[in-house]
């Protein structure tokens, strides 16, 4: 197999076997990145395709002694993702901040483990703006500052919304569970 510093250098002189070679490497990390932040799959899929155009056009500005290509590639599909959700709502302070819990639905659980999908499923049931702040802190490792610059929100709000969103997911895992 190619190795990915090879399929890289072969991509951005737009040798198309290779940038497919590069896609297929990445489609279900880049697909489950776009799924934590948007809902609907059919939407998810408009996130990839509009990402993918992003990182190929702008593979000339990466470089590998900078930095993985994951991680790279990862923040353009995350900042996507957060450009899609801005779209839809007007900004996180006109998220309502309730206690409303949301119904998991039934997922196959074994011993006691979620499996990662039924985990995203959770996930995916979180209001936009707990939804959003929860991946962009916990699981990509942003800051609240930057969460608040990112977004246009406060520390404050996003500290907020991230304690809500887990606050609601430990109530649906200890339902599961």
């Amino acid at each position: 197999m190619i190795g990915e510093e090879i399929l890289i250098v072969q991509s951005k002189k737009g040798v198309q076997t290779a940038q497919r070679k590069l896609y297929d490497m990445y489609k279900s990390k880049w697909f489950m990145i776009c799924l934590r932040y948007v809902k609907k799959r059919d939407d998810a899929l408009d996130v990839l395709q509009n990402a993918l155009i992003k990182i190929y056009s702008k593979l000339d500005t990466f470089d590998i002694e900078k930095g993985a290509f994951g991680a790279w590639s990862s923040r353009i599909i995350v900042n996507e993702s957060i450009m899609f959700q801005r779209k839809y709502w007007k900004g996180m302070e006109s998220v309502e901040l309730n206690d409303e819990i949301y119904a998991p639905t039934e997922e196959v659980v074994s011993e006691n483990r979620l499996s990662a999908e039924a985990l995203t499923n959770l996930i995916q049931q979180l209001p936009d703006g707990y939804r959003v702040v929860f991946n962009m802190y916990a699981i990509e490792g942003y800051t609240h500052k930057e969460i608040a610059e990112i977004l246009g929100i406060t520390e404050g709000t996003s500290k907020s919304q991230l304690f809500k969103a887990k606050r609601i997911l430990k109530k649906q895992i200890e339902v599961i569970i």
